[in-house]
């Protein structure tokens, strides 16, 4: 047998075994749940993201280009969106509301923007405000370049923490030997921004020579969950691994998460990309899974309608088609639930203002999950 399937096969024996050793990646199926699941807004393709206006109501963007306001049962899509590049896992993708929405009436989103002299696209962020059914004051505040033709890898979540910036992911694009290590580069990044589009003065890399200064952490391949811990307002994320190895990480400033330097993965092929999953300077994920979820949408749960679950964190899969419950002790997950099996592509979660978790699935719509009385 030669060296390298020699090699391929003890690396794989050591990613199971590492799998069994850990009690946090064994998943479980409760025999009994607080909730019952209710579609609340059929007929949706791919619910990329959504989120409540003050009215109770919901703004809800699909990856073919829509942005849907749901009303009183009612959905009417919204004009003047942004014009987007569609193709594999890119299009229109999330959205976000200022935090001092009700004052100022900003919506932020996220999409794959063609724009640029180059043939694709690649992701930009950009605000605009709500008169009517109709977006207005449409301002790109960032673009990501170059543009590339590939359809992988867009990130897209965003989110605002606790003093106002505005955080979002941006994936490698495909390009994994070349963009996430390089400062000077976007694509495997996570990014602040001042509400405005302005680059912090303390960002971690401003006056670096070359650098991209709205760069926060770097090392990253596919990020496609962003979340604010609600008790230390650190803001942690969920990325895409290869085959194997997709993460949850505490997104610290100017740190390396390490891709593909380090990974707990190996190629899709079989194939392995390292055996390095540790390396001083960079960062460890607090949780990985092996085999893959493909997770998505991340939320912490702040309320007390369901039962034993406050404190703990919902991640949606993609690829088992499930939402996942991490229990956590502080930064260490010691217990994992399969909900909703089998219920679809879980691709967008949030906490409504009602107290109540939303779920979004691919080919379905938005479900709630109703407490049990």
């Amino acid at each position: 047998m030669k060296k390298s399937v020699l090699f391929f096969c003890f690396f794989v024996v050591l990613l199971n075994f590492s799998c069994a050793q850990n009690p946090e990646n064994k998943v479980s199926t409760p025999d009994q749940v607080p909730f019952d699941a209710e579609l609340f807004v059929d007929d949706l393709q791919i619910p990329w993201g959504f989120t409540f206006l003050p009215d109770g109501s919901m703004l809800i963007t699909e990856k073919n280009g829509d942005l849907v306001h749901f009303f009183n049962g009612k959905k009417t899509k919204i004009a003047n969106a942004p014009k987007i590049y569609q193709r594999g896992q890119g299009g229109l993708l999330d959205i976000e509301l200022h935090p001092d929405y009700e004052k100022n009436g900003w919506i932020y989103l996220s999409y794959a923007s063609p724009d640029g002299d180059s043939k694709g696209g690649n992701t930009a962020i950009m605000r605009a405000k709500l008169d009517g059914n109709k977006l207005v004051q449409n301002e790109v505040l960032y673009k990501a370049v170059p543009n590339t033709t590939k359809g992988q890898h867009f990130g897209s979540r965003i989110v605002f923490d606790k003093n106002g910036y505005l955080f979002f992911s941006i994936g490698e694009r495909g390009e994994r030997d070349i963009n996430p290590q390089d400062i000077t580069r976007d694509g495997g990044k996570i990014y602040r921004l001042n509400d405005d589009g302005s680059v912090p003065k303390d960002n971690p890399f401003v006056g670096k020579n070359g650098a991209k200064t709205a760069i926060y952490s770097y090392g990253h391949r596919n990020p496609q969950g962003l979340a604010v811990h609600p008790s230390t307002g650190e803001i942690w994320d969920n990325e895409h691994g290869p085959r194997g190895g997709d993460e949850i990480n505490i997104v610290k400033k100017g740190a390396n998460y390490g891709w593909p330097v380090v990974t707990y993965g190996i190629n899709y092929s079989g194939t392995p990309i390292t055996d390095n999953t540790k390396m001083d300077g960079m960062e460890q994920p607090i949780h990985y899974w092996v085999p893959s979820i493909a997770p998505s949408g991340m939320v912490f749960i702040t309320t007390d309608k369901y039962k034993g679950w406050k404190g703990s964190v919902l991640v949606g899969s993609l690829a088992f088609q499930y939402l996942e419950r991490l229990e956590l002790n502080e930064n260490n997950v010691t217990g994992r639930e399969k909900l909703m099996d089998g219920v679809g592509r879980v691709r967008s979660i949030e906490e409504g203002p009602d107290g109540l978790i939303y779920v979004g699935v691919e080919g379905k719509g938005i479900y709630k999950l109703n407490p049990k009385k």
